[in-house]
């Protein structure tokens, strides 16, 4: 299954996701959207492309654990993940303290409570061009994203139950209004 993700037109860092018989609001980065071979690291862009989604990442205390097909991780105190393009740990998961930069997915702003890992620059991570683009949870008033796509944490949840391996998120550049 796709699950599309249609930017507004209007509201660059704003779109809907839409999968099955459903559909939610999102936030995007906070430049909107952008081409895939065009995204750099910090542009604070969400790539246009279709990127399966890999696995799912919970923190365990902050909720029961999401129903899902896909692999899923507990996210511990001590996890990152690696945005730092002169290391070859770029782009993926790492232990914190880290010698280079990496983002902390133990938060308290409650965004990586749920999160889906998506097949971005993964295969193999090319430097500079994106790092730890996911699907995750909304801030409450859906503020822009760095570059992912981020929904509500209830609508994020039953997407979760939903979709199967393989399943793709299709960002789609917005249509005029």
């Amino acid at each position: 299954m796709d699950i599309l993700v249609v930017p507004n037109a209007d509201i660059p860092s704003r779109g809907t996701v839409r999968w099955l018989n459903h559909s939610a609001p999102c936030a995007l980065g906070r430049n909107g959207v952008i081409a895939a071979d065009a995204k750099r690291e910090g542009d604070g862009a969400t790539p246009l492309g279709a990127f399966t989604l890999r696995r799912v990442l919970w923190r365990y205390d902050r909720g029961d654990t999401p129903t899902t097909s896909l692999p899923i991780d507990v996210i511990a105190e001590n996890d990152g993940w690696c945005d730092d393009p002169r290391r070859p740990e770029y782009n993926r998961p790492v232990m914190l303290p880290f010698a280079g930069s990496a983002e902390r997915l133990w938060r308290d702003d409650r965004v990586y409570d749920v999160v889906v890992v998506l097949g971005h620059n993964d295969a193999p991570p090319r430097p500079s061009k994106g790092s730890a683009i996911f699907l995750h949870v909304a801030k409450p008033d859906f503020a822009p994203t760095e570059g992912c796509v981020a929904m509500a944490e209830d609508e994020l949840r039953r997407l979760v139950a939903d979709v199967r391996p393989g399943d793709r998120l299709v960002v789609v550049a917005p249509v005029p209004s």
